[in-house]
């Protein structure tokens, strides 16, 4: 996952709260750090994604594929 796949993501799925929670909610799986904190110091934003949407109970069924931009229409 590349980093503006993660931002579309949390956006995406958190809504309102997605600017927010990167910045302000510390994830224990992330070694008590922020997303933000985390994708600073250079862990995967794939990994920094899961643990958010661990964090956040976001179905499983929701975690993955998400934050892709749609293929181009032919």
């Amino acid at each position: 996952m590349r980093l503006r796949e993660f931002r579309r993501a949390v956006a995406e799925e958190f809504g309102d709260r997605g600017p927010a929670l990167p910045a302000d909610l510390v994830l224990g799986a992330l070694g008590g750090r922020t997303a933000d904190e985390a994708l600073a110091a250079g862990v995967d934003a794939g990994a920094v994604w899961l643990a958010l949407c661990e964090a956040g109970d976001v179905p499983p069924a929701r975690r993955h594929g998400v934050g892709l931009a749609e293929p181009p229409r032919r």
